[in-house]
């Protein structure tokens, strides 16, 4: 009888990576030994699962969502440091993770929920070593975005907390099925020094309505606001959000804060 082999199901986003040289990439930028922990998000058919398994890695923790392609892993994959989870990654409690941290995370994030994932690993970055993850191209461009066009709330969130650094660019022909767009090996790390933020909570809600309107100034996002903006002088209050550093937004928070 032949092996039962899963389709792929669109609802999932299984784009299933296929070239070695994708993996090269990924493990010329992450070292791995014989007391790493590695998870995966998405295990498929196990073509980085296996790579990860050719390592001399500690454990390797797969979360895979489809029961059907978790079964065929498990019958394909005989290794006793695997350890395959059928969940939704975003609903899994990541403290389970804290025996075993520092952790390093190597994926190839299903697109659509690539941003929930992101912010679940930065509310649990002090369990996190570093890792690489591929996600679109268009999404990577923004999270590394420094000013300008599609710089704004998310690109100052997460290189905030990530050192963050791009790697290869990625042709929908190294996918089975091909996507549509063009992918990007993203490697991370939290960082070990973040700059102090006064009322972290509510300076990211400062920072979203300073770019509420990317292209309006500032004297207009904020002008129906509480804060006070005669705190700043006129020529702040006439540039966009888009054209200031993290470190320039914090002064302008210092000020009008209170």
């Amino acid at each position: 009888m032949s092996e039962f082999i899963p389709r792929h199901k669109k609802q999932y986003g299984q784009h299933f990576l296929k070239e070695q040289w994708v993996l090269d990439e990924i493990f010329n930028r992450v070292k791995v030994d014989q007391n790493s922990s590695v998870f995966e998000i998405g295990g498929g058919a196990g073509f980085l699962t296996r790579t990860i398994l050719a390592q001399p890695v500690a454990r390797l923790w797969v979360f895979e969502i489809d029961s059907e392609w978790a079964d065929y892993l498990a019958r394909q994959i005989k290794d006793a440091r695997l350890k395959i989870l059928v969940q939704n990654i975003l609903d899994f409690n990541f403290r389970e993770l804290a025996a075993d941290q520092p952790w390093v995370l190597l994926a190839n994030l299903p697109y659509q929920v690539t941003f929930p994932i992101l912010y679940l690993l930065q509310a649990n970055r002090d369990l996190l070593k570093e890792g690489v993850i591929m996600v679109q191209e268009e999404v990577a461009q923004k999270l590394l975005k420094k000013s300008g066009r599609d710089y704004g709330y998310t690109s100052l969130y997460f290189q905030y907390y990530f050192e963050l650094e791009l790697l290869a660019k990625i042709p929908p022909t190294a996918f089975e099925p091909p996507p549509k767009v063009y992918s990007r090996l993203l490697y991370f790390k939290p960082r070990a020094n973040l700059i102090k933020i006064p009322d972290e909570l509510n300076f990211w809600k400062f920072i979203k309505l300073c770019f509420k309107f990317p292209r309006r100034t500032l004297r207009n996002n904020l002008a129906q606001t509480h804060y006070n903006l005669s705190k700043l002088t006129p020529e702040l209050l006439i540039l966009r959000a888009q054209q200031l550093s993290i470190a320039e937004l914090l002064g302008i928070w210092e000020l009008i804060r209170d």
